[in-house]
């Protein structure tokens, strides 16, 4: 039978009909053990996680710099003043596809007078990451 234990220290033994049997080996006259009994174990803080975790950093953009990337995100998006747009805003709920992404990036290009690379532009997926990406680039622009 499998136990389970899920206290600080967790435990496995499996050992249903895996009992430890002796038995003769009559050609030698040697006795051997046959043991097949598994025990694994671990402490809960080392047990790897099975759920992955997303770690976010933000830099909290200046308000004005996010709200211009709203400004840049509906004139891309062609979206109407009723539509809510947060800090949070995806741009995947809002309709836009990998073009719109690209054309989002290039307004802000162009707004900013920066350039974003590639790899960079490619982790924007809500307005906050744009907005902290833009402020990293340009408090780099001008330590230049």
């Amino acid at each position: 039978m499998a136990t389970f234990s899920a206290a600080a220290t967790s435990s496995v033994t499996f050992a249903s009909s895996l009992k430890p049997s002796l038995r003769n080996n009559m050609t030698s006259g040697i006795t051997t053990s046959n043991l097949k009994m598994v025990t694994a174990g671990w402490t809960k803080k080392n047990f790897p996680s099975l759920k992955t975790n997303r770690f976010h950093i933000s830099c909290a953009a200046k308000p004005e710099t996010v709200q211009k990337v709203c400004d840049i995100v509906r004139k891309q998006l062609a979206l109407t003043a009723d539509v809510e747009l947060t800090p949070e805003s995806k741009f995947s709920a809002l309709g836009a596809d990998s073009l719109d992404t690209v054309e989002i990036v290039m307004g802000l290009e162009e707004e900013f007078d920066i350039s974003v690379e590639e790899e960079s532009s490619q982790n924007i997926t809500t307005v906050q990451e744009a907005a902290d990406l833009i402020e990293q680039l340009v408090e780099k622009k001008a330590a230049a």
